[in-house]
């Protein structure tokens, strides 16, 4: 247990170190992309880790209490005639890994490039590959990263400039105007990355690797409440927060709402190690973005049971607007700050 908490704890500080030394060889993206998938492979580990954790105990159970019963057979199983062990030979009979057969390395990588976050011993596998719905999928995400390039470049980053100088003089009238004129090109480009991830990327790679489990999102656009936004918006990371974190801190004699501010407080940090850590800028907007969605959810179901939940959808559509530009011209000004100080100092901010 202390070899892997280590090596789950190394792997999620190795980026903040390797950042903090060599930060000048690492562009924005770079240094995001980073941080993404070390953060992906920590989850992952945590994961395999703790299912593995399960099994081995249920393993020691059954060797011990071997009057346990058997496992029931598989309808498979059952419309073949086999009511004992199934046939190697017969292909027609899935024949499900146990228990530590899975302990190999095909079935950690396998694990480890799959669409998801919660490993299994037996996932859902699909018998082909779908040429053309995985040749749809690969033109989106080319497609679509060009697009968001484009939004990002001509649209947003003059945005943001011109939201530094009303934003750091408090000039409120001239930071609102800034804010709204911000929130629509950086709704397009949260709605196109949703799609390039959720829905292309992810389908293309379970495609090719016949991941047949592809519930990666829900109609989060139908959220009544905040909690129905957070559960539907990012279903592996749902899951996963509900399988690692909720259930387990709910056994260990902790209420609901407490393991609700547990699985809320891990995202929060996940959230800022994603923004502060490219910036070099350490600051907590976005943690303190995300621990607000505890008395936000509050808000918004007090006004679903007043107002209807047309009223409690236009706070969740309100939150994800105007919450998202807001932390992007606090950070750009703390970056800005942070890394350019003696500039300003020496020059106005229309020069800069």
């Amino acid at each position: 247990m202390f070899m892997q908490i280590t090596n789950i704890v190394v792997v999620v500080i190795l980026p903040v170190i390797i950042t903090y030394l060599k930060g000048h060889l690492f562009t924005l993206i770079g240094a995001t992309t980073v941080c993404f998938v070390y953060s992906m492979i920590f989850l992952k580990l945590w994961s395999y880790v703790q299912v593995n954790m399960w099994c081995r105990q249920s393993y020691f159970m059954r060797q011990y209490n071997p009057r346990e019963r058997r496992p029931s057979i598989t309808l498979a199983q059952l419309k073949n005639g086999q009511l004992n062990e199934p046939d190697d030979n017969d292909e027609d009979v899935p024949v499900l890994v146990q228990y530590p057969d899975n302990l190999c390395y095909r079935d950690m990588f396998y694990f480890l490039f799959a669409p998801t976050l919660c490993y299994e011993l037996n996932f859902p596998r699909t018998t082909r590959v779908r040429k053309r719905f995985l040749l749809k999928r690969l033109l989106e995400v080319i497609i679509g990263v060009n697009v968001l390039m484009a939004l990002f470049q001509q649209w947003i980053i003059p945005s943001v400039r011109n939201s530094l100088i009303p934003f750091s003089n408090m000039e409120i009238g001239l930071a609102t105007e800034r804010l709204l004129k911000l929130a629509l090109p950086n709704h397009l480009v949260w709605l196109c990355f949703f799609y390039l991830t959720f829905h292309s990327l992810l389908n293309a790679v379970g495609e090719l690797l016949h991941f047949a489990d592809r519930n990666f999102y829900g109609d989060w656009w139908n959220a009544r409440n905040i909690d129905i936004f957070w559960r539907n918006w990012n279903m592996p990371v749902h899951r996963w927060c509900v399988r690692h974190i909720y259930i387990p801190v709910v056994r260990m004699g902790y209420s609901n709402s407490q393991g609700s501010c547990i699985v809320f407080f891990v995202s929060a940090f996940f959230h800022e190690y994603f923004v502060s850590i490219p910036l070099q800028t350490y600051k907590i907007w976005a943690f303190l973005g995300m621990m607000g969605q505890i008395p936000l959810s509050t808000l918004s179901k007090s006004i679903e049971r007043s107002l209807g939940p047309r009223m409690g959808n236009i706070v969740v559509w309100t939150s994800i607007i105007l919450g998202q530009p807001l932390s992007i011209m606090m950070y750009y000004h703390d970056y800005v700050v942070t890394h350019f100080k003696e500039a300003l100092n020496s020059t106005t901010y229309n020069e800069l």
